[in-house]
């Protein structure tokens, strides 16, 4: 056996199998591998299911022919399970190659023929290890990202903040047209969209439009009080009542009532910092 990097980050791992003699095949092939650790052994898909939810594995063998929910299921209800967050990764094992292209089309990573061979079995897990290791970085970049897009945010607000007038941020807009004016209370907006070189302001009970670009009007608010969730959208704080983001990075916000507004990926970790 070889040593492990103390550094290396072990894979935690999860045995599905009905026959108790196939599991402890696995479990001896997985005792040669210095970074996994095998967290359970489950004789079903139910079983499965609640170990994947307490233990959040990395690695998961599957039986695809199981009584009851078989491995092609189980997989698919992992993903349900999830609800957009990563699954964990899935090697099959079976004594029928028939089920290779369900498969991968379930993005297995590797799919093992019974008996298990101990060179076969060790190349599944070092797929297992590869695809881990592209998953952390994709996942490290896509961070870094957002805490250089909310860097820039902060930065792109700076004149807005710098440039305020001494009494603070306006309570109220007025809006100048056909002879007349109609004023807004920023209390009572709930959020603010962009068509073109207007801006379309939305409150519980009425809209008001007027003749702004988005980022002109940006500035002349107050950042803790609005916040831009994409470039045709911003969101009055005091009026968010859900924030929920996706497996993707984007996400999407209730406000209102009942309505649901996209958040772009480069603005979810602000809206998230602003919200507290």
């Amino acid at each position: 056996m070889k040593p492990v990097n103390a550094t290396q980050a072990r894979m935690r791992c999860l045995i599905v199998d009905d026959e108790p003699l196939a599991r402890s095949s696995v479990r001896k092939l997985l005792s040669e591998e210095p970074d996994v650790d095998v967290l359970a052994e489950c004789a079903n898909g139910r079983e499965a299911l609640a170990a994947a939810k307490a233990h959040s594995p990395d690695l998961m063998f599957v039986d695809v022919q199981m009584p009851g929910m078989d491995g092609l299921e189980l997989v698919d209800q992992l993903t349900r399970q999830n609800a957009g967050e990563r699954s964990p990764m899935v090697i099959f094992a079976t004594a029928f190659d028939k089920f290779a292209l369900k498969a991968f089309d379930a993005h297995a990573v590797d799919y093992l023929l019974k008996p298990l061979e101990d060179e076969r079995f060790k190349q599944a897990v070092e797929r297992a290890r590869q695809r881990r290791k592209l998953e952390q970085v994709a996942d490290a970049t896509r961070k870094l990202s957002e805490m250089l897009d909310s860097m820039r945010l902060v930065l792109e607000s700076g004149p807005a903040v710098a440039g305020r007038p001494p009494g603070g941020y306006p309570d109220r807009i007025s809006i100048h047209q056909s002879g007349r004016v109609e004023i807004v209370e920023l209390a009572d907006v709930v959020w603010i969209e962009a068509a073109d070189q207007y801006v379309l302001f939305h409150t519980d009970k009425t809209e008001h439009l007027m003749r702004e670009p988005m980022a002109e009007l940006e500035k002349k608010l107050d950042p803790t009080r609005f916040v831009r969730i994409h470039r045709s959208a911003m969101v009055a704080l005091p009026h968010v009542r859900r924030f929920e983001r996706d497996g993707s990075g984007t996400g999407k916000v209730l406000v209102g009532k009942d309505l649901w507004l996209p958040v772009s990926r480069s603005r979810t970790a602000l809206l998230r910092d602003r919200l507290g």
